[in-house]
Parts: C-alpha cells; sequence; structure tokens
C-alpha cells in the first residue's frame, strides 16, 4: 500500500477573500475533484462541488439543507477545477462563495479525475477514485429496489454521504462506527436511526455498497451521489470515543496531527461539527468551528486541543463530549496535515 508522506497533496484547507465577481483560487496543491466551500463571516450555506457531476451554477450541493441539486444556483457558481484549484464566477444573487471583502474556506479532497464505469455492483456506476487516499465520487441513477453498487476503492469505505440529486430529501451518511443497520442525516440533529431501506442492513465491501428501497439512497429514476471515505494509515482516521462530560474529556489517537476534523454524537439531539487547523492555528480550548446542518458564519467555542498525534477534547459540551444518555458516542473523522511517519522530514507538533 502506497504511504502518503504529503497529505496535502490528497486533501488540502484554502482560506480566500471573495471579491464578488470571477476569480481564481490557487495554492491547493492539485487540482481537486471534491470542494466544500463555507462563508466564515455570514450566514450563507454550505456549497459542495464534485468533478463527477461537473461544475457551474446548477450543480451546488448543501450540506445544511435538503434542498435538491442547483436549488440555489443563484448564490454560488464554481466554474472549473483547475491545476491547482478552482475558479469562481460571478452569480445574480448574493454569491455565497465569493462575497466581496469576506473570509471563505474550502476544504478539498482530490479523487481521480475524469470518471470511468464501474460495472461491479447491479448499477453501473460512474466512479472517480483515489485509491492511495482511499476517496471515491460515485455517481448512479437509483432503482427503487435493493441493488449494488460499485466505489472503486478496493477496499471497504469507512464512511459514506449520500445524497438524491432530484429530490427535496436527507443527505444520508453511513459510519463503520455505526454499522449499516443505522444511519445518521447530515443536515439535522437527530440521533442515530434504523431502517433497513437504507443500506439494506448490508456492509459495503472492497468493491460494492448496498442500497435499499429508500429515496435518500436509491431514488428510482433519480440521479444519485456518494462520496466514499476508506482510512489510511497516516493519512486518515475514522472512529468514535464515548463522552465523560468533563472539561478534562477523552484523548482520541489518530496516528497523525489532523488537519480537519468532522465530529457528531449518535445518540443525542445534537450538530456536526468541523474544525481545521487552517482557521485555527493555535491551541486555546476554544478553536473555529462550523455547524456542518447550519448556515451559520464560524464561531469560537470550547472544544478540543489538536495534538501530534490525535486531538484532545477540552469541553463538556454534549456536542463534543455527551454524558447521561442512553448512547455517549461521539463519532469522527480526521484527515492529516502531518503523519508521525513519513519521508516529508515535516515535524509534527502540536500547535
Amino acid at each position: 500500500m502506497a504511504q502518503i508522506n504529503k497529505p496535502n497533496t490528497h486533501f488540502n484547507t484554502k482560506l480566500y477573500t471573495g471579491n464578488d465577481g470571477t476569480q481564481s483560487i490557487t495554492g491547493v496543491n492539485f487540482q481537486p475533484d471534491f470542494t466544500w466551500i463555507k462563508n466564515r463571516d455570514s450566514a450563507y450555506y454550505h456549497f459542495l462541488f464534485d468533478s463527477v457531476r461537473g461544475t457551474g451554477i446548477t450543480k451546488s450541493l448543501y450540506s445544511n439543507s435538503t434542498d435538491d441539486e442547483g436549488e440555489h444556483s443563484a448564490n454560488g457558481n464554481l466554474t472549473s477545477f483547475d491545476s491547482d484549484g478552482f475558479s469562481l464566477g460571478t452569480t445574480s444573487g448574493a454569491n455565497a462563495i465569493n462575497t466581496s471583502a469576506q473570509n471563505l474556506v474550502a476544504w478539498n479532497w482530490l479523487a481521480g479525475g475524469t470518471a470511468s464505469s464501474n460495472t461491479d455492483g447491479s448499477i453501473t456506476s460512474s466512479v472517480s477514485a483515489n485509491t492511495t487516499s482511499g476517496f471515491s465520487i460515485v455517481s448512479y441513477t437509483g432503482t427503487g429496489s435493493v441493488a449494488t453498487v460499485g466505489h472503486g476503492l478496493g477496499v471497504a469505505p469507512s464512511v459514506m454521504i449520500f445524497k438524491n440529486r432530484i429530490d427535496v430529501t436527507n443527505w444520508v451518511v453511513y459510519n463503520k462506527s455505526l454499522g449499516a443497520t443505522k444511519y445518521l442525516f447530515l443536515q439535522d440533529t437527530t440521533p442515530a436511526g434504523t431502517l433497513n431501506t437504507v443500506f439494506n442492513d448490508t456492509e459495503p465491501t472492497s468493491s460494492v455498497f448496498t442500497v435499499g428501497t429508500s429515496g435518500t439512497t436509491n431514488g428510482s429514476g433519480d440521479g444519485m451521489i456518494a462520496y466514499c471515505f476508506a482510512e489510511k494509515k497516516g493519512f486518515s482516521k475514522v472512529g468514535s470515543y464515548t463522552g465523560n462530560g468533563n472539561a478534562d474529556g477523552p484523548f482520541i489517537y489518530t496516528g497523525f496531527k489532523p488537519a480537519f476534523i468532522i465530529t457528531r454524537p449518535i445518540g443525542n439531539v445534537s450538530s456536526w461539527n468541523v474544525t481545521d487547523v487552517k482557521r485555527s492555528t493555535y491551541n486555546d480550548g476554544s478553536l473555529e468551528r462550523f455547524k456542518v446542518n447550519l448556515s451559520d458564519g464560524e464561531s469560537s467555542s470550547p472544544n478540543y486541543d489538536i495534538l501530534s498525534n490525535g486531538f484532545k477534547i477540552r469541553t463538556t459540551d454534549n456536542d463534543y463530549n455527551p454524558t447521561g444518555f442512553a448512547v455517549n458516542k461521539v463519532i469522527y473523522m480526521a484527515f492529516a496535515e502531518n503523519p508521525l511517519v513519513g519521508t516529508n522530514n515535516i515535524p509534527a507538533t502540536a500547535r
């Protein structure tokens, strides 16, 4: 298995300032296939674009909303994925991803470029896969009947995020710590649910994932998109920890210094929270965060410290460190800034 010595050639966070016109954002270090943009200063939607669905004002999706693809096209226009970043265009409404003089963040992942046809499953899919980093983008048309879909990773994905592009319906998240009998919605705060029509209670394999009869993962005749992530040592980590409700909370070992962390309790009404080291440059117990399920601008709150080999919870907030619920488990996904080992010659230090 290839070792990733420079994580920022597969995942990178880019900060930029909007100009309310056209501009090219560079410094990503690669041509991204999946770019997730959020205005840091204002309550605009999260905008998600990928190379498989294509670019332009009709190709945005929104993590904080059930809306279908392109519903808010007047407010966000990513016009191309470029060799070192991406380009933005004008819009007819308030430009949520390029607002003049406002601060924005873009999280970028490298997949496999132009999608290829994949016939591993009973539904033929179009897949852009990066088997080195364990990330693929999967496009397919739902049938409404139990089916399998090829994901192209060569190993079983640990996280899968699904959206029906056509219908106003929930984002659905699979996480290996929950298993295929349960699911979470990305755009809301409800605890993990159990419904066999989502994944047909079937774990993904090294070649395919299974979808049930639910319109959220397999709408009949509907275009579907799935973002699939497999763990890679030294680059990404998917897991869970148990909250203790104490400001001296648990330490979570990842095996690298995280560059990006997303967390979500599974047993209580709670938000998805995301932090990255570009916006939060030092540990003071209160890192800059976004709630993925809300359009709010970024906020500071006690949460955790980012360390050379993981992160340490520093809050009693039930979003990060729940206690007193039937289930106190919190799931997380992290990507590396620096691995503990490798040949990149960059020391992995806490901040």
